[in-house]
């Protein structure tokens, strides 16, 4: 008789990653060998890991490219509105497994791999991640392109191909080191390039004015060369696009220029146009004016918009009469990523004005009625502000587009409120004050039909602060969209056994309406659900620490509360506050080494940007005070300090399911969003945080009392700054504070240097923007909350039920069923486009159907 199935076992049945058919294995056994064979030119005999995981990956797109050309055809025959989502920055991840899932592949490619004796983890860690972000602006731009695949929209993906992304960090001596992320140095299985469809991007040169209108001539041309990179929806068949520019010198470049015949000189010159889309800027929340930033972000947009156009000028119903461009904002929707590409607002002017000879006042209506603006923080040094020297020089007929732009708009002001200069002043796109400027999120906001904040407290801010102005004039262009996250990603790949323990109680429906989420609630007092749960969790945190130990050489008590703070280093997402209840718990342990101690690891992980110094002083003294609480033997396993070096987003698809507690503890006002705090939320963890960004929103969908809520509200914040933050007060009131403070001051983490963070302490009591000390005695007793309910593992795993029943809004899908349906007028379909193997006749029914 043949043994019981384990739960593991049974629950492997109903996987939701995809039916093993027998068919299956022997069809990616067959085609793993043929790449490894023909495209590869390796046996197995010098196979490395490396050719394996190429050989994999070059069989699952086989999968995806008949898919992705049958999904071009179908937008093709059936013309819909096409949105174009122009970003800086997609922090994409890797690809194979993402790729997997949403084709239904995985379990077939998991017995395929270990029938032909392989380790399916050992070759997924070979991917590079794509890293073309800096943190979550990026990484929304991949959840969303995920979601609008899933949801069947018509969307493309726009940016820059860089060569070099986000750096990598290495620890040294406890201070952050940059390696450059040469991802691309092995190839990258899953672009296509496209040649054929380069286009050229200006610069430079000057303006005419002739009769017919104004022509910008002796300019310095670049060519923009498009990659494109498949984004298949779950499991509906449909394949979008990602199309990533890359720049390159064209033949003649500065050739002409050197009638020395200095060749040699002329070729090597060729770099200087082939930097623009050499590497990101490692800035996140922090604008840096830099004239090649600038190219950059013109060089999206020139040849996105090119692009556009030409598809708008070549689908089936313009080619079937004469083209009118009346219809453009009929047929295309353009949402601008935060200011990044807000030039393409005056580059589309331009193109109509001056190229299509439309007259201004037309081009200007259809080109309000195209765009719409995301912002995503109301910090005021990430506004982008250009100097309008660097354009003139660099953009000189857009700078005259935005001044006539301009004028426009400050003359309608003018005639609604004549007697207010101030007014007029403010809303200007011109800033004059210390140097003449454009304000891109003025420029945003005139040329936009909608203008989005990214969480509700957010969208607030920006209309009765920030924007107040605008707001007053135009109520109804500003709007809310709380940002989400890809279930896909964040769920299926990074957290199988949960993702089917899900499954097994509501089925497997939710992966594509995570509301149905809600449905868990039945199993809150569940004893045998609870039990699971813990054991999912357990399991990822057992996994955890292993990796841990593999790669950083540290052992850690799994048993411990897991205490996790991810995301950049930045003084607003207050890392510092978290080091000084480390130290603060430090100090306890010692006072009293008997004491009851629920133990912790603390593990906190981030980048900060190069040229951030307080920031990488930051990550210096919280790797200091790892260094002797790690190493002291009274503390022993109690409390456990973790630098995460490198963080990115496969480390993330790590940590996040071993998560027991989220650290989410930015000043009331200052996080736009956040999406960390929502793949925390879906994978089990807990959250402490300030009421900001969509911590208000996880709040409400869950009850306030299942997260621990401490600190300032935006009014007290506020209130604060009109009276005054004086941080000595709390240093003189507080006694833990203060002891902490001193050990920091007085060399105790840095007996070597001990003024090492003398600049630390200076900003803590001196110009502390974020105001760590007010929030500190309340974070503190908020802790002690979380450690009174850690003891009792059955509240807990209670409280994460209804966390993970409560997570369903976070979903990128809602996110963009909103965006499509209130502002780029589209609808979502649950329509599947047929797979390849059917014939044309199944395309054009199906057209048939989306247009009924």
């Amino acid at each position: 008789m043949a043994a019981p199935l384990t739960d593991q076992e049974k629950r492997k049945q109903i996987s939701i990653r995809g039916i093993v058919g027998v068919e299956n294995v022997a069809e990616i056994k067959k085609g793993f060998n043929r790449h490894l064979h023909f495209t590869l030119v390796k046996d197995r005999n010098v196979a490395t890991p490396r050719d394996y995981y190429f050989a994999l990956a070059h069989t699952v797109r086989d999968h995806l490219v008949g898919r992705w050309i049958r999904t071009q055809q179908f937008y093709y025959e059936t013309d819909p509105k096409r949105v174009y989502y122009l970003s800086l920055e997609f922090y994409m991840g890797r690809a194979l497994q993402n790729t997997m899932i949403n084709l239904g592949l995985q379990n077939a490619c998991d017995e395929s791999i270990y029938q032909l004796g392989l380790d399916m983890e050992d070759l997924e860690e070979m991917e590079e991640d794509a890293g073309l972000g800096n943190g979550g602006l990026g990484r929304l731009a991949a959840c969303f392109l995920d979601s609008m695949a899933t949801l069947g929209l018509a969307a493309y993906g726009y940016g820059i191909r860089y060569e070099y992304g986000i750096f990598n960090q290495r620890i040294k001596d406890g201070w952050q080191v940059e390696e450059a992320d040469d991802w691309l140095r092995h190839g990258n299985p899953w672009e296509k390039a496209r040649p054929e469809y380069m286009l050229p991007v200006h610069y430079y040169g000057r303006v005419e004015e002739p009769e017919e209108g104004s022509k910008w001539v002796d300019t310095q041309v670049v060519l923009a060369m498009p990659y494109d990179t498949p984004i298949p929806g779950y499991m509906n068949n449909t394949v979008n696009t990602m199309r990533l520019w890359s720049a390159r010198a064209p033949n003649d470049f500065n050739l002409k220029d050197f009638n020395v015949g200095d060749y040699i000189q002329a070729v090597l010159d060729r770099n200087l146009a082939e930097n623009i889309s050499r590497v990101l800027y490692p800035n996140d929340n922090f604008f840096e004016g830099k004239e090649l930033r600038l190219k950059q972000e013109y060089f999206v947009v020139a040849a996105t918009l090119q692009d556009v156009i030409r598809r708008f000028k070549t689908s089936k119903m313009s080619s079937g009469g004469p083209l009118s461009f009346d219809t453009f904002p009929d047929k295309v929707a353009i949402q601008l990523n935060d200011t990044h590409p807000a030039m393409a607002i005056p580059e589309l002017m331009r193109i109509f004005v001056d190229i299509e000879k439309l007259d201004w006042d037309t081009a200007w209506d259809i080109t309000k009625r195209t765009f719409a603006y995301t912002n995503h923080t109301v910090l005021p040094e990430a506004l982008e502000r250009w100097p309008v020297e660097l354009l003139e020089t660099l953009l000189p007929r857009h700078l005259q587009i935005i001044y006539r732009i301009n004028q426009a708009h400050l003359d309608h002001i003018a005639s609604l409120f004549p007697e207010d200069l101030d007014r007029i002043r403010r809303m200007s796109l011109i800033e004059e004050d210390g140097g003449k400027r454009v304000n891109m999120a003025h420029l945003c906001i005139v040329g936009s039909h909608a203008v989005n904040g990214v969480a509700e407290i957010h969208s607030n801010i920006i209309k009765t602060d920030i924007f107040r102005d605008f707001s007053e004039l135009e109520p109804d262009k500003f709007q809310n969209k709380t940002n989400g996250i890809t279930p896909r990603r964040w769920l299926l790949l990074c957290n199988p056994g949960l993702a089917d323990l899900i499954a097994e109680a509501i089925g497997e429906d939710y992966v594509k309406d995570l509301s149905q989420l809600q449905k868990l609630n039945e199993f809150v007092d569940d004893d045998a659900f609870i039990r699971d749960v813990s054991k999912v969790k357990q399991d990822n945190k057992l996994k955890f620490a292993q990796y841990l130990e593999k790669e950083y050489k540290v052992k850690i008590n799994p048993a411990s509360m897991f205490d996790v703070h991810v995301k950049r280093i930045h003084e607003y997402k207050r890392q510092l506050l978290n080091c000084l209840h480390i130290i603060t718990m430090y100090n306890r342990i010692k006072k009293n080494p008997n004491a009851a101690f629920i133990p912790r690891t603390v593990i906190i992980g981030g980048k900060a940007a190069p040229g951030y110094h307080m920031a990488k002083m930051i990550i210096k003294l919280i790797t200091s005070v790892a260094d002797v609480v790690n190493n002291d033997p009274v503390v022993g396993n109690k409390l456990r300090v973790i630098y995460l070096e490198n963080y990115r987003v496969s480390l993330a698809e790590k940590v996040i399911p071993a998560t027991d507690l989220s650290e989410q503890i930015s000043t009331a006002g200052t996080e736009a969003s956040g999406t960390g705090n929502m793949k925390f939320m879906l994978n089990g963890a807990l959250t402490i945080g300030t009421m900001d960004g969509a911590n208000v929103e996880m709040a409400e969908e869950a009850g306030e009392e299942n997260l621990f809520i401490f600190g300032m509200r935006v009014d007290d914040v506020a209130e604060m700054d009109k009276a005054g933050y004086d941080a000595m007060k709390y240093y003189k009131e507080l006694p833990e504070l203060k002891q902490v403070i001193d050990q920091i001051k007085s060399g105790f983490f840095s007996p070597r240097q001990p003024e090492l963070f003398k600049e630390i302490i200076d900003m803590l009591f001196n110009h502390d923007r974020f105001k760590v000390f007010a929030d500190f005695e309340d974070y503190i007793k908020c802790q002690e909350r979380a450690n009174v309910l850690y003891q009792d593992q059955k509240e807990w795993t209670k409280m994460v039920i209804k966390n993970i029943a409560a997570s369903g809004k976070f979903s990128s899908d809602r996110t963009i069923t909103d965006y499509a349906t209130e502002i780029w007028g589209v609808e979502p379909t649950d329509l599947k486009i047929p797979p390849p193997s059917e014939p044309r006749e199944a395309i054009e029914e199906a057209a048939r159907a989306l247009k009924l």
